[in-house]
């Protein structure tokens, strides 16, 4: 059985089950059903690109072979961030295909599309799969004469209009006198994130730039990697701390104590300095986006970006302002245009991470503010997540219907943490307990993964909550370890 399945954001798969008419035969899909749904610009381009891994650069070379196939202009944007490929094809109103399995490990990647319009929802999704399904014996023979394929494609820059979007509306002295370590490691964003920090007036510092695919989670954090972060804020050099995932459309931010803020935490900073009354996010974020009074209304969807988009698209219709989405992993979706001092910044609706990783740091200069102390000041509480690997679909499906469902297994279940209170069953199973703490698990859309997020009233009881509920978990589905 094959891996590739689409999740939260885009196909995701093992390399093995993606490499070859799979990577094709996807994207052929995908076009043909913009073609059928009458959705392709006259210019019929197809921008393409990649990040890091391995195996990017081969399963993008099928892709621009099959965008020729279906009779569009490939046109190769090369390794760059998700958001600025996104960006660029917004502004052309030309379809685009990024190769990238985000965070996940080298041995997985994925396809991520994106229409004229903007990034795919669910029922694209569905029309892809259908399209896929309707490919025929020619359309296998035409990818077995093209397995060699090396026409030139088109190249395009899209780095320097990423940059100068940002340059433009935030002004080059927005984070002068700032000094920032940039984890570089694998990130495609690496290079241009240095780049726009500096054009914005701060000085950066280059830390653990690598040679192979690093996974690098900006939700569930690798014990290596806050290891580094603790390690270098002992030198004492950095005012701040940024990175991003894989594909760099998700932030990490953290203080100068190498602290690592949570996503909805750089969320809510964002939202606060741009001014964005209207935000919009998955169950998993805390109940501080509502506590924290920055929004004027909040509305909650499952997880993953379609979902929040869809909730945006329909926040801007409806007439309310100031429309901004953000994920608990801290991707950071930008529904409405922001005007400020004569500058306009317009709206990016799929995950950015220099966005809210320079509205936090732009945030500090304006206030002469410490990171640390501008956290403190939304009183976020506290929440804690982590994940149990290698748990497919057919273990964690029975476990959540039955969490979801039987009551008396839920109390059971739930025996040692306290009486359950209310549960919610938007996206996963959350449950809230007596004691106002919470418990969140939902299988991950992008791996083999049960996710749990907790809520509790301290950095440590958050901790033991999140250590219980992964042992208890995994207890439950009958593993022997946490598996984390």
């Amino acid at each position: 059985m094959s891996s590739l399945k689409f999740g939260t954001s885009g196909l995701r798969g093992l390399v093995g089950d993606l490499l070859g008419w799979p990577s094709y035969g996807y994207s052929l899909a995908f076009l043909r059903h913009l073609d059928v749904n009458n959705a392709v610009s006259a210019s019929r381009q197809v921008l393409v690109g990649r990040d890091l891994r391995s195996s990017s650069p081969e399963i993008a070379r099928l892709v621009l072979a099959a965008a020729e196939a279906a009779g569009f202009e490939p046109v190769d944007c090369g390794a760059v961030p998700t958001p600025a490929l996104a960006l660029a094809a917004l502004e052309r109103q030309a379809p685009a295909i990024m190769v990238t399995g985000s965070h996940i490990p080298d041995d997985r990647n994925g396809l991520k599309f994106y229409a004229p319009t903007g990034e795919i929802g669910k029922a694209d999704e569905a029309g892809i799969l259908e399209a896929f399904g309707a490919l025929r014996e020619n359309d296998l023979l035409e990818f077995e004469a093209m397995a060699e394929w090396e026409h030139p494609a088109a190249s395009l820059d899209v780095t320097a209009p990423f940059v100068e979007r940002y340059a433009a509306f935030f002004g080059e002295a927005a984070l002068a006198g700032l000094t920032v370590g940039v984890y570089q490691h694998s990130s495609v964003a690496r290079d241009i994130l240095v780049a726009v920090l500096e054009r914005l007036g701060a000085r950066t510092i280059a830390y653990g730039r690598a040679e192979n695919f690093i996974p690098v989670d900006t939700e569930a954090h690798r014990p290596e990697d806050l290891a580094l972060l603790r390690e270098w804020a002992g030198e004492k050099r950095c005012d701040a701390f940024v990175s991003t995932d894989g594909d760099g459309d998700r932030p990490l931010v953290a203080d100068a104590d190498g602290t690592v803020l949570r996503g909805d935490v750089i969320g809510l900073l964002t939202a606060h300095h741009l001014r964005l009354s209207t935000i919009v996010t998955p169950v998993t974020s805390s109940s501080a986006i509502e506590r924290s009074g920055i929004a004027a209304t909040v509305h909650r969807t499952r997880v993953g970006s379609p979902f929040v988009i869809a909730a945006m698209e329909k926040a801007v219709q409806a007439g309310e302002a100031g429309v901004v989405g953000f994920e608990a992993n801290g991707g950071l979706l930008l529904g409405s245009s922001v005007e400020r001092d004569g500058r306009r910044l317009e709206a990016l609706p799929t995950r950015d991470s220099v966005l809210p990783i320079l509205a936090v740091l732009a945030e500090m200069v304006a206030t002469k503010t410490s990171l640390a102390k501008l956290v403190d000041g939304l009183d976020a509480g506290f929440t804690a997540a982590h994940r149990l690997t290698a748990v497919p679909a057919e273990e964690s499906g029975p476990f959540l219907d039955r969490l979801g469902e039987d009551a008396a297994f839920r109390a059971q279940f739930f025996r040692e943490a306290g009486e359950v209170a209310d549960i919610d069953r938007l996206d996963g199973v959350r449950v809230v307990l007596a004691s106002g703490e919470t418990v969140h698990y939902r299988a991950s859309g992008n791996a083999p993964e049960l996710r749990c997020y907790v809520e509790a009233a301290s950095a440590d009881a958050a901790g033991r909550l999140l250590d219980w509920g992964l042992g208890t978990a995994a207890t439950a589905m009958g593993r022997s370890g946490s598996g984390a």
